[in-house]
């Protein structure tokens, strides 16, 4: 087992029983580094890898997102460069493999009925309008091989070791549209990783969800990514909320070296 906690709680604390109750938190941690310590004040639970029970999560790990060729690339590019969020979700997965931990996938696919919606959020219009994640159907792959709909290349080898299990398509942001928490609870997991794109879109959107759902979460952002846009950060967006409602938030060297340390314990 191995549990992971933030260097620091921040100064900002005064609360003699807040301070108190995270001391007691703390006491019972191993302490590892993240690039997302804070001095907010905020209390930090901390998440501890359980065999058995913790599963790795990649949300949309797909060439429309990923890919310089993929047609989100334009505005989600830089940030996956700035974040190496390809190498990252590549460790996670490589670590979660050689440890026996289970991998779940939640991909994002559009059939041609879905371009019959009657109404839009704006993503959703823009998705559409793009062409991201189109598949011909949803019992055809004519024309999935390569496509943006289909997985990074270099992820195939995790996803397709016949172990990962992949949800149905999640059909907004959130994963209730789809089978991944029947999978999950079938399989005795409650505690979950998060990576995967997009950053404040889906990945945050299974993090609400499973939160909700009675799930201990904890989020890795620098294996995400998302848009950013002239006056809209999607990266910023998430990774505010990732502190304030995951059970914690680490960077992908640290959840890799709490992947192995479990394996081995």
């Amino acid at each position: 087992m191995k549990t992971l906690s933030k260097p620091s709680l921040g100064k900002q604390i005064r609360n003699g029983t807040i301070a108190l109750a995270t001391a007691a938190v703390l006491a019972g941690s191993i302490f590892s580094g993240t690039t997302f310590a804070d001095d907010s004040g905020l209390p930090d639970p901390g998440f501890e890898i359980v065999q058995g029970r913790t599963a790795l999560l990649i949300t949309d790990p797909q060439n429309d997102f990923l890919s310089p060729d993929g047609v989100a690339w334009g505005v989600v590019g830089k940030n996956v460069e700035a974040n190496g969020t390809v190498k990252n979700i590549d460790r996670l997965f490589a670590a979660a493999k050689e440890a026996g931990m289970p991998v779940f996938i939640s991909p994002h696919y559009y059939y041609p009925h879905d371009h019959g919606w009657k109404f839009e959020g704006a993503l959703e219009a823009l998705m559409h309008k793009i062409g991201m994640f189109d598949r011909k159907g949803p019992l055809s792959t004519n024309g999935f091989e390569g496509s943006g709909a289909d997985w990074l290349d270099q992820y195939k080898k995790y996803i397709e070791d016949g172990k990962t299990v992949v949800a149905s398509p999640h059909k907004v942001f959130g994963p209730e549209t789809n089978d991944l928490v029947l999978q999950m609870r079938k399989q005795g997991i409650d505690k979950v990783i998060i990576a995967g794109m997009s950053a404040n879109l889906c990945a945050e959107s299974h993090m609400r969800a499973l939160v909700e759902q009675g799930f201990e979460v904890m989020v890795v952002p620098d294996a995400t990514a998302a848009a950013q846009v002239p006056g809209y950060d999607g990266f910023a967006a998430a990774v505010t909320n990732f502190r304030m409602i995951a059970s914690h938030v680490a960077d992908t060297g640290a959840a890799v070296a709490a992947i192995k340390a479990a394996a081995t314990n």
